[in-house]
């Protein structure tokens, strides 16, 4: 059996964050500035940045869903690969060795994340549906419905 924690580093999820977040200049996440140089590490693998504008410090993940998480960056980052592949929260847990209820809260975050971050969509032309049966009313009365259903087949 393949683990994929075993296949996935810490130093690796960093990189890939900082191609994402910073694509092709590093901007102060507080003013805007350009005007950043390197300082060190925050910690392992998560470079440190300080504005010379503002003179504010901050990393790779500073106000990003990562930040100040007891959970390491690569397990965040395999969970939302796990999500892509559509896994259950279950599954995920067993995968990361972790409880259902902290990978609960994880997919969570993750899909409020990546929801207020979308575009939203505005349909235009034609949009075309299948037709949809929807019971309204019959709470728990399903012989209503059934009623309402032969009366509809009669009149055809």
């Amino acid at each position: 059996m393949i683990n994929i924690g075993m296949l996935v580093n810490e130093t690796e999820c960093y990189r890939m964050i900082r191609e994402m977040r910073w694509k092709s200049e590093i901007k102060c996440v507080y003013c805007g500035s350009a005007e950043v140089k390197k300082d060190g590490q925050a910690k392992e693998n998560c470079q440190k940045y300080k504005c010379k504008k503002c003179a504010r410090y901050f990393d790779d993940v500073t106000g990003t869903i990562f930040a100040g998480r007891h959970q390491s960056v690569k397990k965040w980052v395999i969970c939302l690969y796990f999500m892509g592949l559509n896994l259950s929260n279950a599954q995920i847990a067993q995968e990361l060795d972790m409880c259902e209820s902290d990978v609960q809260a994880m997919t969570t975050e993750l899909r409020e994340g990546i929801e207020s971050k979308a575009e939203p969509i505005q349909l235009s032309g034609e949009v075309e549906m299948d037709e949809v049966y929807i019971t309204a009313g019959h709470r728990g009365n399903t012989e209503a419905v059934k009623k309402n259903i032969g009366a509809a087949e009669e009149t055809d």
